[in-house]
């Protein structure tokens, strides 16, 4: 199975999952028309009436380029992902994902349950031919640049095919979001020696190596090497990846919380705080992970795109501009000429 052969270059819009429902999403429609000339058409999905009573507030009308259509179910935060699938056979979430395997759109944008949006993703679209399992990926800041991590939490037990196809997976999507044309790909292990690490990273490594020039591999990396300039891929399982994003997001969280009990302390420190406000702002927007949008679910016959529950219009219009960067790039093409390359390197026995 290929990508659908006819699929348009459309983004589908589940505009009704998020926690702060249609209103942001319309919004931020808005705003991303007014601001991407280049944005492909938009499909918004969700209840009718009250989107056409939004589009109104905000001056938009439906046109070739923002085509409505009507869903009457939503699945909620709270929803258990396989009874909310079956079940809510007309909920916008889904909808949006049917649009995507009948190739009327390419890419689905959703705030919604994450369960569900990946587990619908996966069973509806299916993965790519010779990819084994789809993989959630994320975007972190690092010194002088960011990196992507994957998986984040698709596949908490891996197997080392699935390891080498989020290496080529990352690969692209860093091209794509980070502009790197030969991003550094870096496998998560305990140490850089060889023969460090589990019987899974020790196998993944020596075929990894075996790849040649389909991904710039440079070895295992350890923890303390992912927020240097040292790497921009990071190849993990998705037990590991979950743990260190939540890690990290709890890290910032506690830091700020610190400088500012710190800054606070006493008149002449607050003061000082006044003057580095600049600095501070500058430290916030690079440390927001509203920047690139959302985290995609990749190697599917289509685009999931999941943005954070909590997404505000200016998050919504981020992953808006990462949908299209996706689709006027044509990755998922590129993914799969790479991944039948990997696999028929992976079939060859290696040299004794």
């Amino acid at each position: 199975m290929g990508s659908p052969p006819t699929a348009e270059a459309r983004i589908a819009v589940d505009a009704m999952s998020g926690d702060l429902g249609p209103v942001e999403v319309v919004a931020a429609v808005k705003l991303a028309r007014a601001a991407l000339p280049q944005l492909p058409p938009i499909t918004l999905v969700g209840d009718l009436t009250v989107l056409e009573d939004l589009l109104r507030q905000e001056q938009l009308a439906p046109d070739d380029h923002l085509l409505l259509l009507h869903a009457s179910e939503v699945i909620t935060m709270t929803d258990k992902p396989m009874q909310a699938l079956k079940r809510k056979k007309d909920a916008s979430m889904v909808r949006a994902i049917e649009l995507v395997k009948s190739g009327a759109a390419s890419v689905v944008v959703s705030c919604g349950n994450t369960g569900a949006l990946m587990a619908g993703g996966t069973l509806k679209l299916r993965t790519m031919a010779g990819v084994a399992r789809p993989a959630l990926a994320a975007i972190g800041p690092r010194r002088g640049g960011h990196f992507v991590l994957l998986d984040a939490g698709a596949n908490p037990e891996a197997k080392t095919e699935y390891l080498v196809h989020n290496a080529i997976l990352g690969s692209h999507y860093c091209r794509v979001m980070l502009g790197l044309e030969r991003p550094r790909v870096g496998l998560m292990s305990i140490g850089t020696e060889e023969g460090k690490g589990t019987a899974l990273i020790t196998e993944t490594h020596e075929q990894l190596k075996r790849l040649g020039d389909l991904i710039h591999y440079v070895g295992p990396i350890e923890g303390f090497h992912i927020f240097t300039d040292q790497v921009d891929v990071v190849v993990c399982d998705g037990f590991t990846g979950n743990i260190m994003i939540k890690s990290w997001e709890s890290l910032v969280k506690f830091f700020s919380h610190l400088l500012k009990e710190e800054l606070r302390a006493n008149p002449l420190r607050a003061a000082g705080a006044l003057l580095a406000r600049g600095a501070f702002r500058s430290l916030k927007e690079r440390m927001n992970p509203e920047r690139y949008g959302g985290a995609p679910l990749l190697g599917l016959n289509g685009n999931i795109l999941k943005a954070h529950g909590s997404s505000n219009r200016h998050a919504i219009v981020s992953a808006l501009k990462a949908a299209g960067d996706i689709l006027h790039a044509d990755m998922n093409r590129h993914i799969g000429a790479d991944i039948a390359r990997a696999n028929q390197v992976l079939a060859t026995p290696a040299a004794a």
